[in-house]
């Protein structure tokens, strides 16, 4: 009885904000006002304002940036370069898998030495959600977005704008050829605990560990592909 009520308070905040956000007069940026602002608003607690967030994340209608707040999401050339989608019609899933396998645990090595406390935090939250996600879309976005938040706590401009590009063309080709026959991931999909491996190396400052935890995320990845 208790769940069941809890997550009528869920799905409350979640249409709360939903009304909100199709009547308020946002800045240009797009920026949301602070949590505790709309937890005020709304009359709920931030744990349940966060977890509205987290949906609307999820579905790709907001964007949240460490240490700079809670935005609309829009097109973006910065998140997406225009370059993907022309690559992305040239580029096989085993040759989208070969760049990541070069790029990522590199990424993943340098994050363990550079990530701030507040990017860390962000992974724990993104490995978290991914476990809820309900369906494929979902999963996909939160898979995304921690993928380009490794880069970002790299500290490495240039391997940021590389990485972008090929998470969006791996998005296009990679995420299109593996089958998805559930509706969503299923409670033992293989990517969560090796994700949470990952940014558990991160959060060690193990260089090598996080750089092997990538490796064999994305190996598994590949055998996956391959299979279906």
């Amino acid at each position: 009885m208790e769940c069941l009520r809890q997550m009528r308070a869920d799905e409350t905040t979640l249409g709360q904000l939903r009304a909100w956000l199709s009547d308020a007069q946002l800045p240009e940026d797009g920026r949301l006002p602070p949590e505790r602002e709309l937890a005020d608003r709304f009359g709920v607690k931030r744990a349940e304002l966060r977890k509205a967030l987290a949906v609307m994340e999820g579905e790709g209608r907001l964007r949240r940036h460490v240490g700079k707040g809670t935005f609309l999401a829009k097109e973006d050339p910065a998140d997406v370069p225009t370059d993907a989608a022309i690559i992305a019609h040239r580029t096989s899933p085993p040759e989208a898998m070969q760049a990541r396998i070069i790029v990522e645990p590199e990424i993943a090595r340098l994050a363990a030495l550079k990530a701030t406390s507040a990017q860390i935090g962000e992974m724990k939250e993104l490995c978290l959600q991914m476990r809820h996600a309900k369906t494929w879309g979902e999963y996909e976005h939160l898979d995304w977005r921690f993928h380009n938040l490794l880069a970002e706590a790299s500290g490495n401009n240039l391997l940021l704008e590389i990485q972008r590009l090929v998470n969006g063309v791996r998005r296009a080709v990679v995420w299109g050829h593996l089958a998805k026959r559930p509706i969503g991931p299923s409670p033992d999909y293989h990517s969560f605990d090796e994700h949470d491996a990952i940014v558990e190396a991160i959060a060690s400052r193990d260089r090598r560990g996080a750089a092997d935890a990538m490796r064999r995320h994305l190996n598994s990845t590949a055998s996956t592909m391959l299979d279906d």
